[in-house]
């Protein structure tokens, strides 16, 4: 057995898979007038979580301070939303007085379809406006993927949907080029560069409320103002805009429950938030004689997507069609034979009980707002209430928007941070076996086994096991939970940043959800729960697949079948539930109180 690595104290802030769309080192440290004087010196531990995977430092900077992280708070600091707003208001008569020229050009990004694209239409409206051509740009940075841990499942959906939009596209005379730029920072230029090459004084695309993403669009303002370019950031992936909900002490909500309430009585006084914009229709301005050349674009192959096999690509291919025209086929026949048990059935981890929309959502191939909209018609025209279902179905969706608005509201979970601060100091551990015993899927519990073998294999996993095996890499085994955080970016076709960091918040208990870090889950009550006769435990862990007991197969070794589990190669459990809680709890309370000043 190899040597595990010494447990030590180390700052929650150092998040890896929040470093998924961090700002990178070359320009993040001097954004906002930060200085590297103003982060923070490195935990003495540092070190240890570099080595353990979490912080990236090729593209990031160290973790800043607990009251820098107060300064964004309190909007002491400059948000990057209100960079990008600024940028607007100080070009704001730059941008009124350009006049189209030879084209209108849309920036594809996480928003590959045409239906219900906010800043596809208006750009599609611009050009027909002005009898001129409309052209698509798709740029792929091979340093984006990397940086932010985008999984070779993710990259190879992405890629298969790049080649359905461009047929789509083409049909209508519309041209999609799509170009390589190896390193991230240059985007912004080669963007201008290629509206000057075009001709075109129009640019649109849809807002990513990411760090990187505002900063990156705030610049591009600006570059595109001084070369006498119009740059339209549109708000399109939030049902809700970002900062139109506040409580009553005029603050953004951080607890899910009353933002939701606030979420639906917004929408039912603002329904025009909910309305369906129109597909784009036939280009206009002779768009195959001037960008012929455009039409021939290839869709580019990424480092990424070259570490799936065939195999695994055709499995992928099936599980998940590409195309928005698939995505609205699921989410119909979701409608039609199972949201109205939604509300019954969404826990439970045996059998196809949720839509698996989420590969759609997350790589924007189906907006939110179709699939509220719908949802809301078949309940009568209600958000909430009425069928129990739908109302839930309308509400797990939902919390895409509030993983985004407390994204926007506080940017430093991109920064190497959690959300609650206060936990600096827990003292976590840093075993790599144990760690790898969790992502093979042989801890010894059959339901955390199972849903990382599925993991491996699906390339998802059920919102039931993301909890319950997050809850227990961070508190069973103590390790830290970015580096879980992490693994799953890596490896889910659904990976999405703001909610993977807040699924990861709820399970360690460092995000918004309101419960103390003493909510563990228990996995024997998790699995006897929500996978009640051991069927989707069987499906995924054959060595316990002879062990027909609904009892014996959610705790082989403390339940009579532990002969049988041991001749199969299924091992003992590598921890007492029992005392990791306990630990948990000494560990956190600790960790806490050494945190205050």
């Amino acid at each position: 057995m190899p040597p595990r690595k010494r447990k030590s104290p180390v700052s929650s802030n150092t998040d890896a898979s929040s470093a998924a769309k961090r700002s990178n080192t070359s320009s993040s440290n001097t954004q906002n007038g930060q200085s590297n004087a103003s982060i923070s010196t490195p935990h003495p531990s540092a070190q240890q979580t570099e080595d353990f995977g979490i912080v990236l430092r090729e593209f990031y900077p160290p973790e800043m301070s607990n009251s820098r992280c107060e300064a964004y708070s309190n909007g002491t600091l400059e948000r990057p939303i209100d960079t990008l707003n600024k940028a607007y208001a100080e070009t704001e008569d730059a941008r009124k007085a350009v006049k189209p020229k030879n084209a209108v050009v849309h920036w594809f990004k996480s928003d590959l379809r045409l239906k219900d694209n906010r800043a596809l239409t208006l750009a599609y409206e611009t050009a027909k406006k002005h009898d001129i051509p409309l052209v698509c740009l798709y740029i792929q940075s091979p340093q984006d993927w990397t940086a932010h841990l985008t999984s070779p499942a993710r990259v190879d959906f992405t890629l298969r949907n790049l080649e359905v939009l461009k047929q789509k596209l083409a049909q209508l005379d519309i041209p999609l080029y799509m170009e390589t730029q190896e390193k991230r920072r240059n985007v912004p230029t080669r963007i201008v560069e290629l509206c000057e090459q075009w001709g075109a004084s129009n640019l649109f695309a849809n807002i990513e409320y990411e760090v990187d993403e505002l900063r990156r669009e705030a610049k591009l303002v600006k570059l595109c103002s001084d070369k006498g370019i119009a740059f339209e950031a549109v708000h399109d992936s939030c049902v809700v805009v970002p900062g139109a909900l506040e409580s009553q002490q005029g603050k953004q909500y951080a607890v899910y429950t009353p933002w939701y309430r606030s979420w639906i009585t917004y929408l039912h006084e603002h329904s025009r938030n909910l309305l369906i914009v129109d597909e784009p229709g036939k280009n206009t301005g002779n768009a195959r004689s001037h960008f012929k050349d455009l039409f021939d674009s290839p869709v580019p192959d990424a480092p990424q997507n070259k570490r799936l096999g065939n195999k695994e690509k055709q499995r992928f291919k099936e599980m998940y069609p590409e195309g928005e025209d698939e995505a609205i086929k699921r989410l119909d026949k979701f409608m039609e034979t199972k949201v109205k048990d939604y509300d019954k059935m969404r826990s439970m981890v045996s059998g196809q009980t949720t839509s698996i929309l989420s590969p759609y959502f997350a790589a924007g191939i189906l907006s939110a707002r179709v699939s509220i909209s719908k949802a809301k018609d078949a309940n009568g025209g209600y958000l909430d209430g009425k069928n129990a279902g739908l109302a839930t179905w309308i509400s797990e969706v939902a919390w895409r928007d509030f993983y985004k608005h407390v994204l926007v509201h506080w940017p430093f979970i991109c920064m190497n941070k959690c959300f609650k601060p206060e936990f600096t100091n827990v003292e976590w551990e840093y075993d790599e076996e144990l760690f790898n015993r969790w992502t093979e899927g042989k801890t010894g519990f059959p339901i955390v086994d199972a849903a990382m073998r599925h993991l491996k294999h699906e390339a998802w996993m059920h919102n039931r096991n993301r909890m319950i095996v997050s809850s227990f890499l961070s508190k069973d085994l103590m390790i830290d939970w970015r580096r879980g955080e992490r693994y799953f970016m890596e490896n889910l076709i659904d990976g999405d940043f703001a909610s993977n960091h807040g699924g990861w918040g709820f399970g360690s208990s460092t995000g918004v959800d309101p419960q103390p870090y003493f909510r563990i889950f228990n996995p024997l009550l998790q699995s006897e729960k929500f996978d009640p006769n051991g069927d989707f435990i069987r499906k995924w862990v054959p060595e316990l697949q002879e062990i027909k007991d609904k009892k014996s197969i959610h705790d082989p070794y403390g339940r009579g079948a532990g002969a049988a589990a041991q001749k199969a190669g299924y091992p003992r459990p590598i921890v007492n539930h029992s005392e990791s809680r306990d630990r948990a709890l000494q560990r956190y309370k600790e960790g806490i109180a050494s945190g205050k000043p």
